[in-house]
Parts: C-alpha cells; sequence; structure tokens
C-alpha cells in the first residue's frame, strides 16, 4: 500500500466514480453543498485567488434559463438532476485579494492589473477548483455529471450579467438513477503519460 487513502476511499474518490447521466429525485441539501464547500474550499490556487464562483440552479424557472443554453444531448440530464452548479471564473477575482499579499505584494497592482493575464489566471485556478468540487461531491456520496456542451456566451449572459464572469462548467449533482454509467473508456496507461528526465 503506497497510497495513505484506504481502498474504499480510493474506490469512491475515483476508481467506481464515474460520471453520472441520471439520477434519483432524492433532493441535494443545502447543508450538503455547504459540507461539499468547507472541504474543497482548501483546493490550491495562485496567490490564493480562488476565482472560482458557484451558481446553484434549483428554482424551475432557473433551470428553464440554464436549459435553453445546453447541448440537447445534455438537456435531458440537465433538467431531471436534483441540482445543477453552473461553475465559473471570476475574471475580477484580484478585487477578492488582500491589498498586499504576504509572498509576493505586488501582484495585484502589476501582475493583476492587465485584463488578459487576470483572465487566464482566472480560468486556470478556477478549473483546479472545478476538478476539487467534483472529488467534493463524490466524497459526499453523490454523483457529479460535469459538462463542457452548452453556449458559454448564453450561459455567461444570462446568469452573470456584469461581464465579468465566465462558465467553465455546469455539474448535475444527485444520487445516481437507473442506468446512469456509460461504459467506462480506457484510460492511458503509466508508460503513456509519465517520462523521467
Amino acid at each position: 500500500m503506497t497510497l495513505a487513502l484506504d481502498s474504499a476511499a480510493q474506490d469512491l474518490l475515483f476508481r467506481e466514480a464515474r460520471t453520472a447521466n441520471t439520477f434519483t429525485d432524492e433532493a441535494v441539501t443545502d447543508e450538503q453543498v455547504q459540507a461539499i464547500y468547507d472541504l474543497v474550499k482548501y483546493a490550491p490556487t495562485a496567490f490564493n485567488q480562488q476565482p472560482l464562483r458557484v451558481v446553484l440552479v434549483r428554482s424551475p424557472e432557473g433551470r428553464e434559463r440554464l436549459l435553453q443554453h445546453m447541448a440537447e444531448g445534455n438537456r435531458p440530464k440537465t433538467a431531471s438532476a436534483p441540482l445543477v452548479a453552473i461553475l465559473a471564473a471570476d475574471n475580477e477575482f484580484h478585487e477578492e485579494l488582500p491589498t498586499q499579499l504576504p509572498h509576493f505584494p505586488q501582484a495585484k497592482d502589476v501582475f493583476f492589473s492587465e485584463r488578459t493575464v487576470r483572465e487566464r489566471s482566472a480560468a486556470l485556478n478556477a478549473a483546479l477548483q472545478v476538478g476539487y468540487f467534483i472529488i467534493g461531491v463524490r466524497a459526499a456520496g453523490l454523483a457529479a455529471g460535469p459538462m463542457t456542451g452548452f453556449d458559454a456566451a448564453g450561459i455567461d449572459k444570462e446568469f452573470f450579467s456584469d461581464g465579468e464572469h465566465s462558465v467553465l462548467a455546469v455539474v448535475n449533482i444527485g444520487k445516481p438513477g437507473e442506468d446512469a454509467w456509460f461504459p467506462r473508456s480506457p484510460r492511458l496507461d503509466y508508460g503513456q503519460v509519465v517520462t523521467t528526465v
């Protein structure tokens, strides 16, 4: 055994975890989402910028607003999931940073003053947080159905009218339903991915 996690935890978070395509109608509570966030907020981000923003879609009206921007094949999944989370990068994350960062005091005024640099940094670091969010959903005993098949500009306009956020993923969340999984696709082996220099 070379991993600190026991085999059951490894299975829950990785080996047996799958992208769910159907869900039961069992509700996902605010308490569950709070517990997920309280776990995944420790994801690493450059300068601790934490650019991820989450919009929980619970109401029928919110669901209809979202569905019109989802790819056709994703609409039934999103329509039937107990909870849907829109995960976006806040391109103005630097406004939440302390005035002086202890390890790089000039970051806020110099590094993040350029919009293009901020947007690239927000997208990368929020994507790291998205990965942690999915693992957190699994840790709560729920299934995640992350998707990128949507009209990003439409979702940004519909849910982030300030123009300062960029959607990265839409994640359906709940208990897996009947025939929830597609057959597992192959994964690359260690030797195909890892080189040593």
